[in-house]
């Protein structure tokens, strides 16, 4: 089995399993919820299958994912210690059924990092896009401002 903490290191498998955590998905889904391409998607979904955090079922023609959230049960217990609780006490019990929970919080969490990067990109892409027309737009100016006086003196 993998380590589940190499698996879990990288972003786009933590976003297939975001993604999973509302249900079953097949991978035409995942490719186009996450605007990835196909090989990149099953590469990341193979790795996810190893490491049994997904199951896959045959639908047809279809290959169908499910999250299995056993594997993060043993996330949680190594956790626990530096969490301020340790695996079999009460609180810790009564956590064990909270897992997706957790999970889908910590996920939330990163996915309003990952929103605020993609708005400042736009932002300042927009900006950019902004002050280029913005020279252009002067630059016609001024190439026009220059031929007018030009085109009044042939006039006269």
């Amino acid at each position: 089995m993998a380590d589940i903490f190499d698996v879990l290191a990288d972003g786009t498998r933590r976003d297939i399993l975001r993604r999973l955590l509302d249900g079953e998905a097949a991978v035409s889904d995942l490719v186009e919820a996450l605007g990835l391409t196909q090989p990149t998607v099953s590469k990341h979904l193979a790795r996810l299958l190893d490491a049994e955090l997904v199951t896959v079922r045959e639908d047809g023609r279809n290959r169908i994912y499910a999250l299995r959230t056993a594997p993060l049960q043993t996330v949680d217990a190594w956790l626990a210690p530096f969490l301020g609780g340790s695996p079999g006490d009460g609180a810790h019990d009564a956590a064990d059924d909270a897992g997706p929970t957790i999970f889908a919080a910590w996920a939330g969490a990163e996915a309003g990092d990952r929103v605020g990067r993609v708005a400042a990109d736009a932002a300042h892409n927009a900006r950019v896009a902004l002050e280029a027309a913005q020279e252009k737009l002067q630059g016609a100016q001024k190439r026009v401002s220059e031929k007018l006086p030009r085109w009044g003196r042939d006039d006269d």
